[in-house]
């Protein structure tokens, strides 16, 4: 090897950097360790809600010591910024995709147009997008363009004077179709930058915030969040600060008694002896007559809930709308009425009928009716009724916000205060003075929700100062100060994505990432030094220091490490030991043909480096696709395996020769055997093409019988793929799975419960409202499986406890999982066109490297192969596996990986017969190919055993892995049996039938 002193310096300075990097690491670490202990001991196991209170305590610990410094400058907040990032599986938190509406956003470009056209367009394109991989835009421009005659720049479309600037009438649809992309482009960039200002003021350490290409997608990871509720409102807020006048209470009293007698028009009654229905409307109109003339508001609401009640308790009257009232609002004050949270969508959908509404007077004709913010552990909401007007426009609106902070009041209460620029500050003293006048309130309205409703009794404020109060935690106050800071989002964002992980299941995929991490290392360390002696110790040595180059790769790329990316490195170290391997058979192989060690040492290193090279670029080629196409955890498998790819190339090559080269340098003999592996293999003599025949037969009845049950019982498909929501649930005590799942159905119609690792851990999944959105409807399905599984909780368990995962306890919803439809089909196509672009990209290299396409055509059949029985065996044995085999985006990342480990050991097979080829010219061509499957069976099932090794060692122990590597397991297996039975069987066939040269042809004659 030339300049081995350039290398060994490389490779020590690369070493030493290594090592920086990963310090950061081990800082922060060993810190938060003492925080950890610092917060045990002020807060024992046996204090309520321990778990809380030793969060905060670490939290103030580290924030006491975050700027000291620790070593050569660096102090924990540095090195806690610096340190390797962990995933959601590892550290916990959220994981979101947002859908940032493109509808909305074309909506407001349009003013809100009510032309027919438009709308019609709209209506297709929802309808276009249910199964449609185009952005939503695009599938507009295509419905669009269906209705005939119908113009984009139309004077009630995009022609109008907002636009003005940028789309004129006279325009052609072609023409304003990229100004429309373009503006939607600013709208999502713009939605992009609130978010990213909104996730660097809450807290967490090492946010993630991208955009998904050009769809309107952003994917946000917060790892170690815990209250997932707050992210997701912080997150899907959009912000939409509006100031409106508001309506008295007594001002709405007469419509309510109007709409309830309109209501109750509509509902049969039941007569009573006691009390005719006429009788009840006289004593009704009759209160209405004598309360308008009470001078005390508060008496003449508590007179008609009165009535109402009474009404209520007799059998043959009923209040449609008075019945749903739960409290009254107070003389002059802006709360109209107060109703129960179960009972509030029905009140607002009778406010609301088209029929109710006629009964306002002229002058309400345009009010609106909201909630006021919920009061925590209330189950009561205040209705507000606000001041409309034919636009829908408020007086003020949150653009005219420059500054917002959480602060307190003269008397200790949360607030919100914010500044106004001058524009804002002119008018706000404008409604200020009105309202002073008037004795009138202010709403202050976010998102349709009335925050807060105060008078104002110290005349006009001038200099754009206000407040917003609402009953707020510290939290709550921060977080609403931050996204005032932030803007508004320029339109709805959905969670079409999300996954949960909490920190204990976190930790928990940590230790077992750790113990089946180690004993794979020493598994391989041990099996290398009892078959290879001195030299599978330098081996060993050359993979240690691989694993410190992947790491300190990985810190300073700030990569992420997630549990699939602990089991790339993990895979990486059994693969990376097949570089030794055909290295050390290769000098075997020269030592017996009598050359001298250090000719044998640089024959088999210059030999084996093509068959290297030729199974990494195979193998990268389809860890390239992965990262490519991956998201989350897949995305971290694909860069480890990567990174491990290009570290393992180089200790092999060039570490493992420094090694051996600085020990035989004084001429000590070096032995790349043991006194038991030393004639393993040495005079194998298999005819493999003679039972060629056999193995087609095998093949063929195992690839017939996988097609029979997936075409008859199918696979077990994920939510990634199909849609829904899957929960990781721990329950105090073993529960079965079948029983539980039959109390599921009966609440959601449609439920799945497997066990998941221990007896007492349950993945349940449901389509339940799967194509519904919003916290509401997250909240509703939580609340559902709560109820559910109320029977087999710890008694005692709040809801909040068990939608939270209660860290004392261990007990409730680990983890959880969403995928929309939409996105679920879009998982789909990418998994497809990964699995093809990988073999048509690997076909087109094994052809530019062997120039005879029957040599690809053998690989891509044997992948092929290797792809169909595996998801035969899949839909053949997950009714009765005791763990969980979905086919999700996981289960694609091992078919790569089974695609790359296939090809990695057929390209190895190829290249010995191609060699063999060009030494023996005149031998035929069975012979050949026999004689070079033969050379390689030592490397073959050597490398084969180390990789199921570790494989076997991460489903042992990566509990939450195991569906993910038995399918490797499966695949090493089949892929080895399909190099020697199948890849190279059909190559032979091909090549001895179809496409050689005349005087090649002549060799293979027997």
């Amino acid at each position: 090897m030339q300049n081995k002193g350039l290398v060994r310096l490389f490779a020590v300075l690369f070493g030493l950097v290594c090592i920086y990097q990963l310090s950061y690491t081990y800082i922060a670490y060993t810190k938060e360790k003492e925080a950890e202990a610092y917060a045990k001991q002020q807060y024992p196991d046996n204090v309520e809600n321990y778990s809380k209170f030793r969060e905060t305590a670490e939290r103030i610990y580290l924030d006491s010591i975050g700027k000291e410094e620790i070593f050569a400058g660096i102090t924990y907040n540095v090195a806690k910024d610096k340190e390797l990032n962990k995933g959601l599986d590892l550290k916990g938190g959220i994981n979101v995709i947002l859908q940032i509406s493109v509808k909305d956003i074309l909506s407001g470009l349009a003013n809100k147009s009510k032309d027919p056209s438009f709308n019609q367009a709209l209506l297709a394109t929802d309808e276009a997008q249910k199964d449609s991989q185009n952005t939503y835009l695009e599938d507009f421009f295509t419905e669009f363009d269906k209705i005939p005659d119908a113009k984009l720049a139309s004077p009630d479309i995009f022609a109008n004077k907002n636009l003005s600037d940028d789309i004129t009438y006279d325009m052609t649809n072609e023409q304003v179709k990229p100004i429309l992309k373009r503006k939607i482009d600013e709208s999502v960039t713009s939605a992009f930058e609130v978010l990213r200002k909104r996730i660097d003021k809450f807290g967490v350490t090492q946010p993630n915030i991208q955009r998904l290409g050009e769809s309107g997608r952003i994917l946000v990871e917060l790892p170690g969040a815990k209250d997932i509720e707050r992210v997701k409102s912080l997150v899907t807020s959009t912000a939409q600060l509006e100031f409106w006048d508001v309506y008295k209470s007594e001002e709405i009293l007469s419509f309510l008694f109007a709409a309830n007698n309109l209501l109750k028009e509509q509902v049969d009654t039941v007569e009573k002896d006691e009390i005719e229905v006429e009788e009840v409307s006289e004593k009704v109109t009759d209160s209405i007559q004598l309360d308008s003339t009470k001078t005390d508001a508060d008496a003449a609401i508590n007179d008609l809930l009165e009535d109402a009640e009474d009404s209520t308790n007799l059998e043959t009257e009923v209040n449609p709308l008075f019945d749903l009232i739960a409290g009254q609002g107070r003389q002059g004050g802006p709360v109209v009425v107060s109703v129960e949270k179960k009972n509030a969508e029905q009140f607002m959908a009778y406010l609301n009928d088209p029929k109710v509404r006629a009964l306002l007077p002229v002058e309400q004709r345009f009010v609106k009716f909201a909630w006021g913010k919920p009061v925590k552990d209330s189950e009561i909401l205040d209705l507000y009724a606000i001041k409309g007007n034919r636009d829908n426009d408020p007086e003020l609106s949150g653009g005219v916000i420059t500054d917002a902070r959480q602060e307190y009041n003269q008397v200790g209460i949360v607030t919100v205060t914010m500044q106004m620029d001058g524009k804002g500050a002119k008018k706000w003293e404008e409604m200020t003075g009105k309202a002073f006048s008037q004795r009138s309130q202010i709403a202050i309205v976010l998102d349709d929700v009335v925050y807060s409703a105060p008078g104002v009794t110290t005349g006009a404020i001038s200099g754009g100062r206000s407040e917003i109060t609402g009953d707020f935690t510290i939290e709550e106050g921060q977080d609403l100060a931050n996204v005032l800071r932030a803007g508004k989002l320029p339109a709805s964002a959905d969670i079409i994505q999300s996954e949960v992980v909490g920190p204990s299941l976190g930790q928990e995929a940590i230790d077992s990432g750790v113990m089946s991490f180690a004993i794979a290392l020493v598994l391989i360390l041990i099996w290398m030094i009892f078959y290879y002696g001195k030299a599978g110790a330098f081996a060993d040595i050359a993979l240690v220091v691989n694993i410190l180059f992947i790491f300190g790769v990985l810190a300073g790329l700030k990569a992420v490490l997630t549990l699939p990316g602990i089991a790339g490195i993990v895979l990486t170290i059994g693969m990376s030991v097949d570089a030794n391997v055909l290295i050390f058979e290769r000098i075997r192989e020269e030592l017996s043909k009598g050359k001298s060690q250090a000719d044998a040492i640089k024959d088999g290193f210059s030999n084996a480096l093509s068959s290297i090279l030729d199974a990494n670029i195979t193998t990268g080629l389809t860890g390239l696709i992965l990262l490519l196409i991956g998201t989350g955890p897949i995305k971290g498998f694909a860069t480890t395996l990567l990174i491990g790819i290009l570290t393992s190339l180089f200790t092999a090559i060039f570490i493992t020769r420094l090694f051996i080269d600085g020990y035989g340098k004084n001429g000590k003999e070096l032995a790349f055997s043991t006194g038991m592996t030393k004639n393993l293999f040495k005079n194998v003599n298999i005819d493999f093409l003679k039972k060629r025949k056999v193995s087609y037969a095998i093949s063929g009845v195992l690839i017939l019988v996988g097609l029979g049950s997936l075409f008859t019982q199918g696979l077990d498909y994920g939510v990634d793929f199909v849609g829904g929501r899957t929960y990781t649930v721990r329950f105090a005590k073993d529960v079965v799975p079948t029983t539980v799942e039959k109390d599921l159905v009966a609440v959601f119609e449609s439920a799945q419960a497997k066990t998941l690792g221990a007896n007492n851990q349950l993945k349940i999944t449901t389509k339940y409202k799967v194509e519904e959105t919003g916290e509401d409807i997250d909240s509703e399905i939580s609340n559902k499986l709560y109820t559910a599984l109320k029977p087999y909780l710890t008694d005692g368990l709040t809801y909040e406890e068990f939608a939270n995962g209660d860290e004392d306890k261990q007990v409730g919803i680990m983890s959880s999982m969403k995928v929309g439809p939409t996105i679920a089909d879009d998982i789909k196509q990418a998994a497809f066109w990964s699995v093809l672009g990988s073999l048509i990209v690997v076909f087109l290299y094994i052809l530019l490297r062997f120039r005879k396409w029957q040599f690809s055509l053998g690989a891509v059949a044997a992948v092929f192969h290797d792809v169909l029985v595996v998801l035969g065996v899949f839909s053949l044995t997950y009714k009765f596996m005791p763990f969980n085999m979905e086919i999700d985006q996981a289960f694609i990342a091992a078919i790569l990986t089974v695609i790359g480990y296939s090809l990695n050991d057929t390209v190895v097979v190829f290249d010995r017969i191609r060699e063999f080829f060009k030494e023996n010219t005149g031998r035929v061509l069975n012979r050949n190919v026999n004689d070079a499957l033969n050379s390689t069976l030592s490397r073959t099932l050597n490398t084969s055993l180390t990789t199921l090794l570790v494989l076997i060692a991460i489903f042992v122990f990566a509990v939450p892995l195991r569906g993910f590597m038995f399918s490797l397991i499966i695949g090493v297996i089949i892929g080895t049996y399909s190099s020697l039975f199948i890849a190279t069987p059909i190559m032979y066939d091909t090549v001895s039938k179809v496409g050689l040269k005349t005087k090649e042809k002549e060799t293979i004659e027997e």
